[in-house]
């Protein structure tokens, strides 16, 4: 059995606590460096993952869920205050009520009553006058609400106009975005393709240019045609001047025909005046030639 493991772990146990303490600082070090590294790449990918127009869109919503609260809060407050103005009716019924009763009580000789009446009046006085100061305050309330209500309102109709402002701006900068990267090539998509051209592009000038350089080699017989259609460099030589020579005949036969053309064209134009014209020139020579008998 191999005493190395052994004696490390009693090392390991004999040793301090404040040792074993200090030993772990660096661990703990590289943990935070690895959480700040984390969060560093999770926050990146999020905002490449992020949309504005999704963003916008979602706090449009949140608004709109507040502003719906408030005017829940604003219908709550409204039914208290009914509320309380139909028990103020009710209470100042019941007063009226027991002020004719006390009324009565007096005329009929009976003040007894009559104080009992007005006691409860009283009472039921001071519950109304809790009531109205109660129906004042949700008032009030209940109008500071409703302007924060309009307030809120019109912030969430300005908000929605900005929204779908910076959406469209944001789609029409993107659009152009894409089209600006599609025209230079420097798109995902189109850059796949331009390195598809290119590919092809070099793959063709690599097969035209081993091409030529076979065709020279053939040429010049470095390389052997087993087809038999090659020629070898002494026919190629007789080839090129017997084509050489058949160009100068043919340059020749066409020089001819037009010198041909051009004398028979300047007889044509001359005609019989020339001809007259020619006779006298001629005339001298023929009585030279003719032998002159004299007479005798």
């Amino acid at each position: 059995m191999d005493a190395g493991p052994v004696l490390w772990v009693l090392l390991q146990s004999l040793e301090p606590e404040s040792v074993r303490r200090g030993r772990a600082k660096p661990m703990s070090g590289v943990m935070k460096r690895m959480g700040m590294i984390f969060r560093a790449k999770a926050n990146k990918a999020l905002d490449r993952a992020e949309d504005p127009r999704e963003t916008l869109d979602y706090s449009y919503q949140k608004q709109l869920e507040l502003l719906q609260k408030v005017r829940r809060g604003v219908a709550d407050v409204a039914t208290s205050r009914k509320r309380l103005e139909l028990q103020l009716n009710q209470l100042q019924g019941q007063s009226s009520k027991l002020e004719d009763q006390g009324r009565k009580a007096l005329a009929l000789g009976r003040e007894d009553l009559a104080r009992e009446a007005l006691s409860r009046r009283a009472a039921l006085q001071q519950q109304v006058t809790d009531l109205e100061t109660q129906h004042q305050t949700l008032q009030g309330e209940e109008e500071k609400l409703t302007l924060a209500a309009q307030r809120l309102q019109a912030k969430v109709d300005a908000f929605r106009t900005k929204k779908e402002t910076i959406k469209a701006t944001y789609t029409a900068a993107q659009a152009q975005t894409r089209i600006g990267e599609a025209f230079s090539g420097i798109s995902e998509e189109m850059g796949d393709v331009g390195m598809a051209i290119q590919r092809a592009e070099d793959k063709t000038a690599q097969l035209q240019a081993r091409a030529g350089a076979i065709d020279e080699l053939l040429a010049s017989g470095a390389l052997d045609d087993h087809s038999g259609l090659a020629k070898d460099d002494i026919q190629s030589e007789l080839d090129r001047l017997s084509g050489g020579t058949d160009v100068e005949l043919e340059l020749q036969r066409m020089k001819a025909e037009l010198a041909g053309g051009s004398s028979s064209q300047q007889a044509i134009e001359g005609g019989p005046g020339q001809t007259q014209s020619q006779s006298p020139q001629n005339s001298p020579s023929q009585s030279q030639d003719t032998p002159r008998f004299d007479k005798q």
